[in-house]
């Protein structure tokens, strides 16, 4: 019988050459084989092709936080019929089950396998951080066939919305009302480089530390959508979530009051 082929996208910006390596490292040390597709948004790195991978290079930068560039190499992977297409951002790593385990997970016709993660600094100790409720980090997704429709998304995300494209995803799928399976174990490593995490657990943060996404001017952009941009919005992220960005924001208000 043919061997099954599956693929991992991972869009890279202007990430050191060591933080690329190791996200390598982790996809070509799989059990399960898989080929690696490195998108360059807008500032390719020769060398990445010299190392087995598919290395797809954009002429310009983005700044939509890897969505274009994610978008682009799952398009091209489900067109080339592989048979299952993961995530992995650049600055994240896989154990050497995870294409594994997603596969076995996504045995019995599940349209979409959702991974585990950990929450570790950047050398590589666990945080012991529990993930948020309902939240799927994008590294976490793993599509399979009957989820390929959803795929052209990431790349028609309005920009103002890009900073919580993974919450505006996960409700496309929530919406779509795909079979979803989840796998048994963690096997996802997320390397947490935000400020707030570390502050909360009385830590310096790490050097490249980022400040926390502020969230607030998106759902104030979100909430202020009417008439027809509301309506084409809604078509380019698969559903109209004004009402959401607006109980959300109340949310937030109320909280910061209290």
């Amino acid at each position: 019988m043919p061997q099954r082929r599956f693929a991992v996208v991972t869009p890279y910006y202007r990430e050191p050459r060591e933080t690329l390596e190791r996200c390598m490292a982790s996809v070509r040390a799989q059990t399960s084989a898989c080929d690696h597709f490195l998108v360059a948004d807008g500032f390719p790195q020769v060398w990445v092709g010299e190392h087995g991978a598919r290395h797809i290079r954009l002429d310009q930068a983005h700044r939509d936080y890897g969505n274009v560039a994610r978008g682009t190499g799952a398009l091209l992977a489900a067109a080339d019929g592989y048979e299952g297409i993961g995530f992995l951002d650049v600055d994240n790593y896989l154990d050497p089950d995870h294409v594994a385990a997603c596969v076995a997970a996504g045995q019995g016709g599940a349209d979409i396998v959702v991974a585990k993660r950990r929450f570790v600094r950047p050398d590589r100790s666990d945080l012991h951080l529990a993930e948020e409720p309902g939240h799927v980090d994008t590294s976490c997704w793993w599509f399979q066939p009957g989820s390929y429709h959803l795929l052209s998304f990431w790349v028609t995300i309005p920009r103002e919305m890009t900073p919580i494209g993974d919450r505006v995803f996960s409700g496309l799928i929530d919406a779509s009302r795909l079979t979803r399976a989840d796998t048994a174990k963690i096997t996802v490593n997320y390397t947490c480089l935000w400020e707030g995490v570390y502050r909360r657990f009385g830590e310096t943060p790490p050097e490249g530390a980022k400040p926390d996404i502020d969230l607030p001017p998106v759902l104030e952009w979100m909430s202020a959508l009417t008439g027809d941009k509301r309506r084409v919005v809604a078509r380019l992220c698969g559903g109209d979530l004004v009402s959401w960005a607006q109980a959300t924001l109340a949310e937030l208000r109320r909280t910061k009051r209290s």
